[in-house]
């Protein structure tokens, strides 16, 4: 099919996310891909392009990893899919203890058999990976004792997924004010990466607990790194005070790990930064390894227990695609992988590159402002415009046009690439990442 008559059948039928569809009709000449590998996306015209944010962060080792590939054809082959409701799968079986034994306290010897991570629910995306957390955080307490534990506290700027349960535990006016009256009531706090640092954030959180700690199910983070807010960077001190917090008045913390889970921020997870075991873990796209929806949550034998007994005490929650065979085998091959080609040690390796030169950029090209970068994310921003400027999306069409896939948020310009990108093609990512930056600065 030619690349017009694409272009065409889309702009005629497609509804995009997150854009705004009449400048999109009217204005937008889209890349059309036809295939990927590696760190590479090849359009219709025969061009390639460096794929500077992981396809929307989930494609941590890459596109057609061959490994993973592999495994999800030899799992189609034999068993595509069933449901997990009341049988199982070898896959979806052995993964759960893979999880398990690298999850947050895995391996400390004195940590209690209570507040070990050791259960896992399966779900299809890191959206209803949250919305599990918190269906599972207020149930508990509706029937273990505590029915007046209906709220949760969340950060200002925090993105926690689409669904109406995890857009109201978000903190993104844009995305969350139109459906106002659709979402539960939550406690918002400032983000420990806003003006005044983490203490600030942690005495408003301290002080609801301490005030209202009777009426919260849970306190929800994205530990460290806000990605959706603007890739915000905070100390893993507010994490593991939080922790504490919660623990002084026996409440649940629940860990976002969607974005930064399995070696994003150079740790396996960014509540290991904070040396933090949560209660619940919500992990998805580097579980999935970019090839399916896959998503899952972790709860500690505590909350597991909270489910036990008569019938009616069950979780009955669920999709059709929960916990399914090919995204599990592909999930335990994402496992693999990460073992075998030592990726912490590559994310190591490669996260000084990359905060050297979005310093470097800062630095020297007029204009950047506030540079960062921890793990595999380095971002900058263009001044205070926010997610609707435009400033961002000028510098999208000058790396475009250098062969680099780099979807800004509003003025903040961030890669966030496979965590094994090789080092020839994160040179060439960042160096183009530059000279558009410059180009832009200069215009």
């Amino acid at each position: 099919m030619k690349r017009a008559d694409i272009v065409t059948l889309d702009k005629r039928h497609v509804w995009h996310p997150y854009t705004a569809m009449e400048t999109y009709i009217a204005q937008t000449d889209p890349m059309v891909v036809v295939r990927a590998e590696g760190p590479y996306l090849y359009d219709a015209d025969g061009r390639r392009y460096l794929d500077a944010n992981g396809s929307w962060w989930v494609s941590t080792l890459g596109h057609r990893h061959p490994r993973l590939v592999k495994a999800l054809v030899e799992q189609a082959s034999a068993l595509a899919h069933v449901s997990l409701a009341g049988i199982t799968h070898e896959p979806a079986a052995r993964l759960a203890e893979e999880l398990v034994a690298i999850a947050p306290g895995a391996e400390r010897a004195g940590l209690p058999t209570d507040q070990r991570l050791s259960r896992v629910f399966y779900s299809d995306n890191g959206s209803t990976a949250v919305e599990v957390a918190i269906k599972m955080a207020a149930q508990y307490w509706a029937q273990n004792g505590r029915p007046q534990r209906t709220r949760f506290i969340t950060l200002s700027g925090a993105f926690h997924g689409e669904t109406v349960g995890a857009t109201s535990v978000g903190g993104v006016p844009l995305f969350r004010e139109v459906f106002g009256p659709l979402l539960f009531d939550v406690v918002h706090v400032p983000s420990p990466a806003e003006e005044g640092g983490w203490e600030r954030a942690f005495a408003a959180v301290e002080r609801t607990l301490r005030e209202q700690g009777d009426t919260v199910a849970g306190v929800i983070l994205e530990p460290v790194l806000q990605g959706a807010a603007g890739m915000q960077l905070y100390s893993p001190a507010f994490v593991k005070a939080v922790r504490e917090a919660t623990r002084a008045v026996d409440t649940f913390l629940i860990a976002d790990e969607v974005f930064t889970g399995l070696g994003r921020t150079g740790a396996r997870f960014a509540v290991d930064l904070a040396d933090v075991v949560p209660d619940l873990l919500c992990l998805a796209k580097a579980l999935s390894g970019g090839l399916l929806p896959f998503g899952a949550t972790l709860a500690t034998e505590r909350v597991f227990s909270g489910f036990l007994g008569a019938k009616d005490r069950a979780l009955y929650y669920g999709h059709s695609y929960c916990g399914n065979p090919l995204g599990s085998a592909v999930a335990r091959e994402v496992l693999a992988v990460y073992r075998d080609e030592d990726v912490l040690g590559q994310v190591a390796r490669k996260s000084i590159r990359v905060k050297a030169a979005f310093e470097r950029m800062a630095s020297t090209v007029p204009g950047l402002v506030r540079p960062r970068a921890l793990g595999m994310v380095g971002a900058v921003d263009l001044g205070g415009g926010g997610y609707l400027s435009h400033g961002g999306w000028r510098v999208y069409e000058a790396a475009r046009r250098r062969g680099l896939y780099l979807r800004p948020l509003g003025d903040t310009v961030y890669i966030a690439p496979a965590l094994n990108i090789p080092d020839e093609a994160l040179d060439e990512l960042l160096h183009g990442v530059e000279a558009s930056l410059r180009e832009v600065a200069g215009s």
